[in-house]
């Protein structure tokens, strides 16, 4: 697969997705690129990107060794779904605005208008209420969500399926 097709929204859900998993592990365990991205069904080498950004972001812990890999760096209610999202995809705005509306062709040529246009104004308060959201909600609010959505055997051998790949 080209490194295009996997666009950084992919790699956001994953990054989500293998926080979540991280959750259920022990303090002292790591679960590997390997077991994360078999669990997922996604590619390793592309997931490894998304996990080396949380790492850097530190979100993440990561040992190298047979029983290397991956695990939370902070408590699930310290760490957010901004952070998660900001550490993949960065801080900029989802909504860069380039100004078409200056090609207008029945502009004044000596028109000049400071504010930004209102296309932009509403693109950038949705962005705002976008990362409140995210920065409302913590890895501990996700598995507060998952204890209701997922039944408890699902969980379980969830968790068991995590604790067999920790090393």
């Amino acid at each position: 697969m080209p490194e295009t097709d996997v666009n950084l929204k992919s790699q956001v859900e994953w990054a989500l997705h293998c926080c979540a998993i991280l959750c259920a592990l022990p303090a002292d365990k790591y679960l590997s690129t390997k077991a994360l991205a078999e669990f997922h069904g996604v590619p390793k080498e592309y997931l490894s990107k998304a996990l080396q950004a949380l790492s850097q972001a530190g979100l993440v812990h990561t040992t190298l060794g047979p029983t290397g890999g991956y695990r939370l760096a902070r408590k699930p209610a310290d760490i957010t779904f901004l952070e998660i999202v900001e550490a993949v995809e960065g801080k900029e705005r989802t909504f860069i605005c380039n100004n078409i509306k200056a090609n207008n062709p029945c502009r004044p040529k000596d028109f000049c208008d400071v504010k930004p246009c209102a296309v932009a104004r509403v693109m950038w308060q949705a962005d705002k209420a976008w990362r409140d959201t995210l920065s409302a909600t913590t890895l501990a609010d996700l598995l507060d969500t998952l204890q209701v959505d997922v039944p408890a055997a699902q969980l379980a051998s969830t968790a068991q399926w995590v604790l067999k790949r920790a090393g």
